[in-house]
């Protein structure tokens, strides 16, 4: 079996484990368990929380004492234990601190999935750069084909999705053990400080770069609010007589499913935009992108309207990559050689750290405040709208605030392509 087929098999059950819960969570608790909304936004923070701390701790473990593919296959069967205990748990409270637990093993698994894979590709002899993104995209397939299992099998609703998501952790978690070695780096550094990958926080000593990472914040809460709230917008319209039977509801989540597809077709349309228009511009166009993600969601149905909510999941392609990967490059080229990783870590940290935390929270406040009627119906128009104005603020503060000339040449280095490829 070659090297390239068993990092395929690794990338694929990684975003299945995720994919086959993360975009459905949210019928399970509303449709399911009718739990409110602030408790949900508080289960999704709970990725933004790991993001926090575990993959730079844990990136430390894997540099100066264990095996990175061991770690990464120990918290892999760690992460499916949480899982099998979800379904037994009948208490949003206790359920967040388990979804923590599930969060600080997988969060970490990410980071270390592009490290094992660096190493063995390495140790071929191969172009990293040539070769990695299309192993890394079908990671991307192994989130749409948990989405579409979930949902051919009616498990959308059901706790049985997380021990779906259980059993592809355990089958990942004991693979690991058989993929290529990725042995500790003796890696010194002269301070606590470069130990734990701090320094990137001086970069935002400089104007341009503040700028460009809270907007990463912003952009990163966007994100939150449709991974958390599409597919339980969608089981709503099952409520009405008129949309119950279409087929867009019978299977939300092969819908919601357009997203990851649109993400896979546009990552290779990055490079272009990036050198012709340049950050800005990219970034821009991502955020009014998500304008019109959440606007389409607002005014669509799943009858007449249908158009508007699958052109709603097309233009989720633009919206995630232009500022996902895009901004991953843009880091990649002004940040010094010495604290690239870190800078990395630094913008993770603001988009699927802070970001998300903010997104998850705030969202699920305002909701259960302004757009949920006494007998626990949800305005999902004005949720959407709500969203809509949020990220057009956004993006003319943006417009107004980030000062950068274009060079082209500045973006020769494209290793950071996949670093935060999406997994959903």
């Amino acid at each position: 079996m070659s090297v390239k087929f068993r990092l395929v098999v690794m990338n694929f059950l990684q975003f299945f484990v995720w994919g086959s819960w993360l975009i459905t969570i949210g019928a399970y608790w509303f449709q399911t368990k009718q739990w409110s909304g602030t408790e949900f936004g508080a289960i999704f923070s709970t990725m933004g929380i790991a993001s926090l701390f575990m993959p730079s701790l844990m990136g430390i473990v894997a540099d100066k004492w264990i095996n990175a593919e061991r770690l990464y296959g120990i918290l892999h069967l760690c992460g499916a234990v949480m899982l099998f205990i979800v379904p037994t748990i009948n208490d949003p409270h206790t359920l967040f601190w388990v979804m923590l637990l599930n969060m600080c093993f997988y969060m970490p698994t990410i980071s270390l999935s592009i490290t094992v894979a660096y190493n063995a590709l390495s140790k071929q002899g191969e172009d990293i750069v040539r070769s990695y993104p299309p192993i890394r995209v079908w990671g991307t397939v192994g989130f749409i084909a948990a989405m579409w299992m979930v949902s051919l099998l009616h498990l959308e609703v059901s706790a049985l999705q997380f021990q779906v998501a259980g059993a592809a952790a355990v089958l990942l978690g004991l693979y690991a053990f058989s993929l290529p070695a990725c042995p500790p780096r003796d890696t010194r550094h002269d301070s606590l400080i470069d130990a734990l990958g701090l320094r990137s926080f001086a970069l935002l000593k400089n104007y341009k770069m503040a700028v460009f990472f809270l907007f990463a914040m912003f952009l990163g809460a966007s994100l939150q609010l449709t991974n958390a709230y599409g597919d339980t917008f969608l089981h709503d319209f099952a409520k009405l007589d008129e949309y119950k039977d279409a087929l867009a509801i019978r299977f939300p989540a092969i819908t919601m499913s357009i997203s990851q597809i649109s993400e896979t077709l546009l990552i290779l349309a990055i490079p272009f935009f990036l050198k012709r228009y340049g950050i800005k511009a990219v970034m821009l166009m991502s955020m009014f992108a998500w304008v019109l993600r959440f606007g389409l969601f607002a005014y669509g149905n799943p009858g007449a309207l249908l158009w508007m909510i699958i052109l709603s999941n097309i233009i989720y392609g633009m919206a995630f990559d232009f500022f996902n990967i895009s901004g991953s490059l843009f880091v990649e080229s002004q940040a010094d050689a010495k604290i690239r990783a870190s800078a990395q870590g630094l913008f993770m940290l603001m988009t699927n750290g802070i970001g998300a935390i903010l997104g998850s929270s705030i969202s699920g406040i305002v909701i259960d405040r302004f757009f949920t009627g006494a007998n626990g119906a949800l305005d999902w128009h004005g949720i959407w709208l709500s969203f809509a104005v949020y990220s057009l603020v956004i993006a003319v503060l943006f417009a107004l605030l980030f000062k950068h000339e274009h060079k082209p040449e500045a973006l020769t280095r494209v290793g950071a392509l996949d670093s935060h490829a999406h997994g959903g």
